[in-house]
């Protein structure tokens, strides 16, 4: 695999990171994960260079190595990417909401986390951790399914019709026996959280975790985001519906910051 030469700016960069960059690219395309054996064929290079290129790449978490010893693309390039995402429009959600997520998750005592829907499906742009005992957190930059969840299913509920029919066209993979793999029944539960305005999780992504969410909107009444607590199944009702409350108040404090 050759680099591109890009004329005289070519002269002006790293070889050393240019390989990196052929390594990370090679390994985006193959989405089974590379071998090393595999990475020196396709890049050409020697075996020391390659396995040092990974060692160095690995410690930074942009790449990891499976049990099996196949290299894939790391979570720290999921977090990375969620700051592009907020920063390619005019409103950076991530900045505006953080203070809300921290302060909630501090009053509160369980994890927040803030999700957007992109091309690839729901990412989690920004989280702030829980303090109680058993509090559910999530790192900014994860993926999550798109139809199993409270806030997947919220972001999908305020789409378009065209743009739900793309998402719904695909698999819906049943992750519990809770999770809603028939379109039609989903489309149905779509129609009800639109009606209600929040979203309840009762343990379609994992058995044991349960969630609330509710919408960011923009002042134009656009929904760019979904704010969700997690809990654990088992929590009593009362509690539970403090933490439903708590996350729609949370949304709407957010939505009433969004500067357009």
């Amino acid at each position: 695999m050759s680099v591109p030469n890009d004329g005289p700016a070519s002269k002006h960069t790293i070889p050393v990171i240019d390989r990196m960059m052929e390594l990370l690219g090679a390994v985006e395309q193959r989405e089974a994960g590379m071998t090393i054996s595999d990475l020196i064929v396709v890049l050409g290079l020697p075996r020391t260079t390659v396995y040092r290129i990974l060692n160095t790449l690995q410690r930074h978490d942009m790449v990891r190595r499976d049990d099996a010893g196949v290299y894939h693309l790391g979570r720290r390039l999921l977090t990375l990417a969620s700051h592009v995402i907020a920063r390619s429009s005019d409103i950076d959600i991530a900045a505006i909401c953080q203070p809300v997520l921290d302060r909630l998750a501090a009053e509160l005592g369980d994890g927040v986390k803030l999700s957007v829907l992109d091309a690839e499906g729901i990412l989690v742009l920004a989280a702030a951790p829980g303090r109680r005992e058993y509090a559910l957190t999530v790192a900014p930059g994860q993926r999550m399914p798109i139809h199993a969840g409270a806030a997947s299913k919220l972001l999908l509920a305020y789409l378009e019709p065209d743009a739900l029919d793309t998402w719904l066209s695909k698999p819906l993979v049943g992750y519990t026996s809770k999770t809603i793999t028939d379109p039609k029944r989903l489309r149905s539960e779509l129609q009800r959280i639109r009606r209600l305005g929040w979203a309840h999780d009762k343990g379609e992504n994992a058995p044991s975790i349960h969630a609330y969410a509710a919408p960011v909107f923009t002042k134009s009444g656009k929904v760019v985001a979904a704010l969700s607590i997690p809990f654990l199944s088992g929590t009593e009702a009362t509690r539970m519906e403090v933490i439903r409350m708590a996350t729609i108040d949370a949304a709407a404090a957010i939505s009433r910051a969004m500067p357009v």
